[in-house]
């Protein structure tokens, strides 16, 4: 089994960097989160508090966090089949979450890329969204830790989504194996 953990702070183009990983490969595609709340619903799964009581009370959420108004969960259930069916892509923007998903599926060779911009960047990004909520993004951004355990770091300020997406299938196919940015 293989995955692929995108970890970064908000605007720092972990959506369009998948986008363009399930292009290069097919069998790569974006884990759908579980979300209760407003906003965004796209990239989600869309689903209630009952549902969410009853994955807790088995044991099946491995993480979870609430912003913008909303809660965010990662359940075993559909990240094992995410990773029988090819390679999941998830993103993350806590340290935590990142070892919490490797302690609970120790047998996934995870691929753990931190990506990285200057915040000036990340606030024109911000803005361009156009999401009504720059503030709360920014905070987060400020707020997100640098990741100590990344296999591959980029800096989306200086590489495209497509470069950068070409890096990554580099190194989930050649693990341990560098290669020219």
């Amino acid at each position: 089994m293989k995955g692929v953990i995108l970890y970064g702070p908000p605007a720092v183009g972990k959506d369009a960097i998948t986008a363009e990983l399930t292009i290069i490969n097919r069998e790569m595609r974006l884990f759908r989160r579980l979300k209760v709340g407003g906003g965004r619903t796209d990239t989600y799964r869309m689903t209630d508090v009952h549902h969410v009581e009853f994955l807790r009370t088995r044991g099946e959420i491995l993480w979870e966090n609430a912003r913008y108004n909303a809660l965010y969960l990662i359940d075993r259930p559909a990240l094992l089949e995410y990773l029988a069916g090819g390679i999941p892509i998830l993103h993350l923007g806590q340290v935590k979450a990142v070892e919490a998903i490797r302690k609970a599926i120790p047998d996934c060779s995870w691929l753990i890329v931190s990506l990285i911009c200057d915040r000036r960047t990340a606030q024109a990004r911000i803005s361009a969204r156009s999401t009504g909520d720059d503030a709360a993004r920014i905070r987060a951004w400020d707020e997100t830790a640098s990741l100590p355990c990344a296999d591959l770091t980029i800096d989306t300020a200086a590489l495209s989504a497509e470069q950068s997406a070409r890096l990554i299938v580099h190194h989930v196919q050649h693990p341990g194996v560098s290669s020219a940015a």
